[in-house]
């Protein structure tokens, strides 16, 4: 699916597909932001090489897996970006890969599906974007599309504290799963945002020709994506930490259990240990046991072993093992 937006002089703004790119080439002060959604390879390359792309530039768009970058070409400047096509607040997403190609008078915009970010600015605020720039444009999608992340991660907070509260009153090895489940899903996310925040951090510390800088409203527009990757960034990192020290506590509380429980029975062989000798002694039956004789022995041996006992048990419950 191809869809464009072209910007003419005198302001108008007409919606369309692949047609407007003839009648953006007759006028040399117009602006066009082009959509390429799911296109055959071969057709999405046809077009960017009639734009001048490079075809390094090409090349990385079409990979599936690239890590986000920014890369300025002479034409050009090409923008790899991380997005997504589903999220939900259990931390189960879809990204995937858009780029963008930022020319003077044009924005190319290529992903293999559906996109959330580019879906909602082509139906409202792409018209007023693309009156300011085409870089407003791109920034904009970015900004829109880590707004996306950003809710479904203030949802997840409250899942996190309800799992929180669940493994404090009965912990439980599917509610451990869970944890672990998010933690995997949060090193993936984190390592997304940290590319992102190094982008950002490039677009503030460099001057692109297709970015200056010294533009105040699009300095300001890429200090608000790098804010907002970074606050991302933070709270994936926060959020990884806290669900490492469920972890821990999980895993601290069930060694206390088990040494509780080791502890009583500890507590109850060391009772037992020196009756058990004493009943292996008169147990051997010897000929020459003097007490085997005497009429009272087995009532005097059965008391020593209760003294015993008994000594023990208030002896450990004086120590407070019991």
């Amino acid at each position: 699916m191809m869809r464009a937006l072209l910007l003419e002089t005198d302001g108008q703004v007409t919606r369309g597909g692949e047609e407007l790119i003839a009648r953006w080439r007759e006028n040399p002060e117009s602006r066009i932001w082009i959509d390429i959604q799911g296109e055959r390879r071969e057709r999405a390359r046809e077009l960017l090489e009639d734009f001048g792309c490079h075809p390094l530039a090409i090349d990385d768009a079409e990979r599936e897996r690239h890590p986000p970058k920014v890369e300025e070409f002479e034409t050009h400047t090409l923008i790899l970006y991380r997005g997504i096509s589903s999220f939900d607040a259990e931390l189960n997403f879809q990204p995937q890969q858009v780029a963008f190609f930022l020319g003077e008078r044009y924005l190319i915009s290529l992903h293999p599906g559906k996109a959330l970010s580019i879906d909602r600015l082509m139906a409202h605020e792409g018209e007023v974007l693309l009156r300011r720039s085409p870089e407003h444009v791109a920034l904009k999608v970015m900004y829109v599309s880590a707004g996306f992340y950003l809710d479904s991660l203030l949802q997840f907070e409250n899942a996190l504290s309800d799992l929180e509260d669940a493994l404090l009153d009965d912990g439980s090895d599917a509610l451990m799963r869970r944890v672990i489940a998010y933690r995997s899903r949060l090193v993936k996310m984190r390592r997304v945002f940290n590319y992102h925040v190094g982008i950002t951090q490039e677009l503030t510390a460099y001057d692109y020709s297709h970015l200056p800088r010294d533009n105040e409203d699009t300095l300001h527009a890429i200090n608000d994506v790098h804010e907002r990757f970074e606050r991302l960034h933070s709270l994936t990192q926060m959020y990884y930490d806290i669900c490492g020290d469920l972890i821990d506590g999980y895993i601290s509380l069930s060694s206390h259990q088990l040494n509780i429980t080791m502890r009583v029975l500890t507590v109850i062989t060391a009772i037992f240990v020196p009756l058990t000798f004493l009943a292996g002694i008169y147990g051997m039956n010897f000929a020459n046991m003097p007490e085997l004789a005497y009429r009272f022995g087995y009532f005097v041996v059965l008391g020593v072993m209760l003294a015993i006992g008994l000594a023990l048990l208030w002896m450990f419950r004086h120590k407070k093992w019991l």
